[in-house]
């Protein structure tokens, strides 16, 4: 298989990187648009600024290259939120997949401490009737724990198909498309987020 990371301005993409070594893929880490328009797979993963990730993408236009992407996307951390419409880290206008805008924690007691930082529990079967779940959450029982490091979030929306909840509930995870994401780092998740890279790239 075919799989791309987006390279862009952006920490913690090595982790993913060597995640994806771990599971017995190599994947390509690059920011030609034509080497991401043939992967079969492309990540979108980081830690950043918002306002600083998207000068860098648009500058290579490569905003457009990943809003017409065809194949399975995932959008790690930084990366879900730049798939949003605007984020308020740096009032800046992203790449508009998902029609939601990224927010920033407003603590409301002393203990909540932003960023928002290690790990907490996600439900991922709140819209299922049936128990059941989107496939990127599937094979993880109804409260697995992930590892989130982020001051910003992405409320609850059409998209969301995963909820944690940090001062309040918000998306953990959401997907729309060929588009999926997470807030929080597989990489870093164990067995938990193992299982979701294997789950994106078995779509």
């Amino acid at each position: 298989m075919n799989v791309a990371i987006v390279k862009y301005n952006a920490g913690n993409i090595y982790s993913v990187v060597n995640a994806l070594r771990r599971m017995g893929i190599d994947p390509l880490l690059t920011d030609d648009a034509e080497q991401l328009k043939k992967a079969d797979r492309v990540l979108f993963p980081g830690q950043g600024h918002a306002a600083e990730a998207m000068e860098y993408l648009k500058a290579r236009r490569l905003d457009e290259v990943i809003r017409d992407l065809k194949q399975p996307v995932f959008g790690i951390c930084v990366g879900q939120q730049l798939l949003c419409k605007h984020s308020e880290e740096g009032d800046v206008d992203c790449i508009g997949i998902f029609d939601a805008d990224v927010k920033r924690f407003q603590p409301e007691k002393h203990e909540d401490k932003v960023p928002c930082m290690g790990w907490n529990e996600i439900d991922v079967r709140f819209k299922k009737d049936d128990g059941r779940c989107n496939p990127l959450m599937e094979g993880l029982g109804e409260h697995p724990y992930v590892y989130f490091v982020h001051s910003y979030y992405v409320p609850l929306c059409a998209d969301t198909i995963a909820i944690a909840d940090y001062i309040l509930p918000y998306s953990a995870s959401m997907h729309k498309d060929n588009f999926y994401t997470c807030q929080f780092h597989p990489e870093k998740s164990g067995k938990v987020g193992e299982r979701i890279i294997k789950n994106f790239l078995e779509l």
